[in-house]
């Protein structure tokens, strides 16, 4: 472990000479605090969801919506970690190389994005019934509201965001509900490691009982 201020802390589990706002393949596991089992169970190597489950497919869904130059490959929700692969695809990164040239799909550079969290998603509880009766004059909602303001745009404000959206409406059905504090990333570098991870995932909830991640 590092000292840093004359107290230890845990290294960083990031590359240290990789952009992570540049474009690329980014294997992701993200686990719930202590691997709790929030996000339901796998029963005869079935998936179920629990609520709090459906909220995190949902949200995870949901991040090309907030990070328009993201594309979502395979992805699962576990019992108590998700796994899944990102691709960030700017039309243009920054980088003077070539991997650019030619790319038109429409995306923009995410300069226009607003929400980068989740935290509006609807939950899947049903809705309150309205106070009664409404305040004549409500107060203006605060337009920073579920926002994070400028950051930049790379992994860590995605898995950022991502992470808040789930915890904001998890909270409303398990109150102590968390995330483990970091996550684990992958580099892709070439086919053959995608189509293996790919399968990985494709296949994680069949290999359950064996899963290092199963206690």
């Amino acid at each position: 472990m590092e000292k840093y201020k004359n107290k230890y802390r845990i290294k960083s589990a990031r590359h240290p000479n990789w952009d992570y706002g540049s474009n690329g393949f980014y294997f992701i596991t993200i686990c719930t605090h202590n691997r709790e089992f929030f996000f339901g169970e796998i029963k005869n190597q079935i998936s179920q969801l629990s609520e709090i489950g459906k909220i995190a497919e949902n949200c995870w869904d949901q991040i090309p919506n907030h990070f328009p130059f993201v594309k979502l490959h395979n992805h699962i929700i576990m019992p108590n970690h998700v796994h899944g692969i990102i691709e960030i695809a700017k039309i243009n990164d920054g980088r003077d190389d070539g991997r650019n040239d030619g790319r038109n799909d429409g995306r923009n550079d995410g300069r226009n994005v607003e929400t980068q969290n989740f935290a509006s998603l609807p939950s899947t509880l049903p809705p309150q019934p309205p106070q009664n009766p409404p305040p004549q004059n409500p107060p203006p909602q605060n337009p920073t509201t579920n926002k994070f303001g400028p950051q930049s745009k790379n992994l860590a404000s995605i898995i950022r965001g991502f992470k808040i959206g789930v915890t904001k409406n998890a909270k409303n059905i398990h109150p102590y509900f968390k995330w483990q504090a970091r996550y684990h990333d992958h580099i892709i570098r070439n086919d053959k490691s995608f189509d293996r991870i790919s399968n990985y995932i494709a296949n994680n909830h069949l290999n359950w009982e064996k899963d290092k991640f199963h206690e």
